[in-house]
């Protein structure tokens, strides 16, 4: 005798303007779960609100099964034992994301332009090219990011216009250093901003025992400040000293 199938009954938002996104991924979720599901669509205003009324529940989309009421889309997840992801918890999410991204770039310009991918150039851009895009993540809302830097930068809080003239500088050195082009300018930017950002993360972090979240993909993110704002900052350090080592003449890419 075949098992009876598992069924759950959804209610969710579809207007003529609006499809709730949470009430496709809670459908979405319950079919790979293996459900059929009871997909009811709550079409106008009048009708949702009746329903939340109802219910006694301030949102939709609804998920019911065996009669009883799981919640919203992160009820199932849940309810399911899947993780829930807490928007508040700190992540280093977004600068594993950037610097993997930074590498494969790195590697896939090397290839193109070296037809190789272990070169020294493919180091030096995947360096330059991080910069350029955490300069991105900083430019997005620079009001943001300076606000968040003034906690823990020593020049910044001298000098509050810094914080709004460091991702311009950050963002001209990496695009610099990507083009092998005007080293005398890159250089010393990189050697600048690196040098205050490293003392001043390591002051915060290792000395003065703080808990800060890192300003270093902009002004909105949950990165804790630490290791990898240490990192970062080193990084162009490094680049700068190695720039400056590198024999006359030689620049990225050439």
């Amino acid at each position: 005798m075949a098992d009876t199938p598992k069924r759950a009954a959804l209610y969710r938002m579809v207007t003529a303007d609006h499809t709730c996104p949470w009430g496709l991924k809670s459908l979405d979720l319950l079919k790979r779960e293996g459900y059929e599901v009871d997909d009811h669509h709550l079409t106008d205003r009048a009708e949702i609100d009746a329903f939340k009324a109802k219910h006694g529940v301030e949102t939709t989309p609804q998920t019911f099964i065996d009669g009883k009421r799981i919640g919203g889309y992160d009820d199932l997840l849940a309810f399911f034992g899947k993780q829930v992801k807490d928007k508040d918890a700190p992540t280093y999410r977004p600068v594993i994301a950037l610097f993997a991204m930074a590498a494969l770039m790195a590697l896939a310009t090397s290839w193109a332009a070296l037809g190789s991918l272990a070169t020294v150039q493919a180091a030096e851009w995947f360096i330059a090219i991080a910069m350029c895009l955490l300069a991105l993540q900083k430019l997005k809302d620079v009001e943001g990011f300076s606000t968040m830097f003034l906690n823990y930068d020593l020049l910044a809080r001298r000098w509050v216009r810094y914080g709004y003239v460091y991702p311009f500088a950050e963002a001209l050195a990496g695009i610099l250093m990507i083009a092998g082009a005007m080293m005398w300018l890159s250089i010393p930017v990189a050697l600048f901003i690196g040098t205050v950002g490293a003392v001043s993360v390591f002051k915060a972090v290792y000395i003065d025992k703080r808990e800060l979240k890192c300003a270093c993909v902009g002004g909105d993110s949950n990165v804790p400040l630490g290791f990898v704002s240490l990192t970062e900052n080193l990084m162009m350090v490094a680049m700068a000293v190695w720039m400056l080592l590198k024999p006359m003449g030689v620049g990225l890419g050439h």
